[in-house]
């Protein structure tokens, strides 16, 4: 917690902060990505910018009180811009020895540690791997240490309703979102009324969770607190003028898909098979009824992206959704698309593999799938959408190209973006620019591959218009009549007028520049998707130290922007961190002979600021 300011009396006494960093920690039956949703819509309300960052276990119920259960949500809100969930938490609360065993090491020196003195017994002790009780043995006492029996507190405060003490004990966690909500002066009124909503038909559940949240503020306005614990503040960000609300990035990839239909003038028709961290994109595409989409959960992820494509077959947007390993089944598929040349949009919420490998932990580790994934020469675009709000965008972009160019399109985000949250302002929707689809309708000379001698690319004529009956499928094609075509110097022509297509989207991008500093220098970073806070923040304070680094950030990945190699090559020396083994790198490496030296992270996190810093500090010392 930064400090500004100690206010006086007359403002309660509440010590003004600039930023806070809080993570909620307990067992997956706790409730914790609940308390942080909550606290994350009151912070919205109260005008902080903020992240945040849900890791969930991956397991669907791990044993209560071990450490492989253990759910966190973390939030850093503050009075300037936010780009990042922060680096270390200057709040943890631990609502079991569990959550304390896995956190700790990550609270900062001297941060505040809250924790559920009542879920400390000598059974759930062992559980976590503790030799004796953390509360009572001084290894804590670099920390602020708020120590409360929260679960008797809860059940004082629940007792009027007789639920039973299992049941009571559930709405512990909304004490300890009263607690917090007092602490950071945040507003109680949204979430009563979002319980008053959800248990409607269970008014004693509602009133409950209510008794305990007003419970857990009292405390904090009537306990005497340790020294060095008390109320704080942190001011309203200025933010943009407009209206804002709060997004997650799978909500709004759902908003840019619908908005990109409407821009290109199709029904989108999403055809999808749940999987984490992708299935929360069909939930909020199936409430989307009243624009049109239509939603198909089929029983695979095979069905799922044939449906899609029959329905850019028919002259409907085809879209479809998945994580990695649904990737790898729907390859075949895809591959249809690109030689049948349709308008597809491939969604992929990139998570930790290989195989089933982290299902809830973030990873960037599909780029070279969705660039090479595929039998033969298969290429198609690739989009990366760079925070949760962006991803609207993203999905926006993905779409004109995969209309304009009749091409499937990979949009890739990934469970950080999916899952975490920001302030999203509200766009103007009269200013997105269209880009309206007109389906061939001239019979004279048809066949299904005429196509642009300039761009390659083919008309799209829909199936049943008089006069233009046709044929596709997973056979080569004659290139000047769309038959079945075995011949080698067809296949060659074909293959190579399928390449440059895509290849001459470049045409129609925008040159790259650098998110931060200048088109040459000392050092670029270059990332893609989701390490984008991360990397501006980073190089943001490099650049304050008197550095000469830049950040680059690519959001188009298949083609890249035509000056890009130019653009890598006036820098000394070029670093790319990524969360995987190092894909971009070698990409980078392969197609402009640079140097580009990877910054790999593999362990289902998203980068800390620090990281980065480190890295560069690291490269430029190399290099002097």
């Amino acid at each position: 917690m930064d400090t500004i300011t100690t206010p006086s009396e007359s403002t309660k006494a509440r010590e003004q902060l600039d930023s806070v960093v809080i993570r909620f920690a307990g067992d997956s039956g706790d409730g914790m990505q609940l308390t942080g949703t909550q606290f994350t819509q009151s912070t919205a309300l109260a005008g902080n910018d903020l992240a945040t960052f849900p890791d969930f276990p991956a397991e669907i119920r791990a044993p209560a009180g071990t450490t492989f259960g253990v759910s966190g949500f973390q939030i850093h809100f503050a009075s300037h811009n936010v780009m990042t969930p922060g680096d270390a938490p200057d709040v943890l609360v631990a609502m079991n020895p569990a959550a304390l065993k896995v956190n700790i090491k990550d609270l900062k020196e001297r941060g505040l540690l809250v924790v559920n003195s009542g879920a400390f017994t000598k059974g759930n002790l062992k559980k976590a791997g503790y030799e004796s009780n953390p509360l009572e043995d001084d290894s804590l006492v670099g920390y602020r240490l708020l120590a409360l029996d929260i679960s008797k507190f809860t059940l004082a405060a629940v007792a009027e309703f007789e639920l039973g003490t299992k049941a009571a004990l559930r709405s512990k966690n909304m004490w300890t979102l009263g607690l917090l909500m007092w602490m950071f002066g945040r507003d109680r009124e949204p979430t009563v009324a979002w319980l008053k909503h959800k248990f409607a038909s269970k008014p004693e559940i509602a009133g409950a969770n209510i008794a305990a949240l007003n419970a857990g503020h009292i405390y904090g306005e009537t306990a005497e607190l340790p020294v060095g614990i008390g109320a704080y503040e942190v001011v309203k960000a200025k933010l943009e003028p407009g209206l804002y609300r709060n997004v997650t990035g799978n909500e709004a990839t759902a908003w840019g898909m619908v908005a990109g239909a409407d821009l290109a003038g199709l029904t989108p028709v999403l055809g999808s098979y749940p999987i984490t961290p992708a299935s929360s994109f069909l939930h909020a595409m199936s409430k989307l009824k009243e624009f049109g989409v239509v939603t198909f959960q089929a029983e695979d992820e095979i069905a799922a992206v044939c449906a899609a494509v029959g329905a850019s077959w028919a002259g409907s947007l085809g879209i479809t959704s998945t994580s990695g390993p649904g990737v790898a089944l729907k390859t075949e598929a895809i591959g249809l698309a690109v030689v049948t040349e349709l308008p597809l949009i491939i969604l992929d919420v990139q998570r930790g593999g290989p195989s089933t490998g982290l299902p809830t932990k973030t990873e960037q580790s599909d780029l070279l799938q969705a660039m090479y994934g595929r039998n033969g020469d298969c290429p198609l675009a690739v989009v990366a959408a760079q925070s949760p709000g962006d991803c609207f965008y993203a999905a926006i972009e993905a779409i004109r190209i995969s209309t304009k160019y009749m091409t499937p399109v990979m949009l890739l985000t990934d469970g950080y973006l999916a899952n975490g949250a920001e302030p999203w302002r509200i766009p103007d929707l009269d200013k997105l620019e269209p880009f309206p689809v007109t389906f061939h309708t001239d019979p004279e000379g048809f066949h299904p591959y005429l196509r642009d001698p300039e761009t390659f690319v083919r008309i799209w004529p829909k199936p049943g218009t008089p006069g233009l009956e046709h044929r596709l499928g997973g056979l080569e094609k004659h290139h000047d009549s769309g038959n079945i075509s075995y011949d080698p110097d067809n296949h060659h022509k074909m293959t190579k007028v399928r390449a440059g297509k895509i290849a001459n989207i470049a045409n129609d991008l925008p040159e790259q520049t650098p998110c931060v500093g200048e088109a040459s220098g000392d050092l670029a970073v270059v990332g893609w998707g989701s390490t984008y806070g991360s990397i501006y923040q980073a190089v943001t304070r490099a650049r304050a130290a008197g550095h000469k680094v830049s950040h680059i950030h690519l959001r188009h990945l298949n083609p890249f922007p035509r000056n890009l190699g130019d653009l890598l090559r006036s820098f000394k020396k070029v670093i790319v961190p990524e969360m995987n083994n190092g894909m971009l790198s070698k990409i980078l490496r392969s197609d402009f002979l640079i140097d580009a030296i990877g910054v790999n992270k593999i362990a289902g996190q998203p980068f800390k600021v620090g990281e980065i810093e480190q890295a560069i500090s690291t490269h430029l010392e190399a290099s002097k």
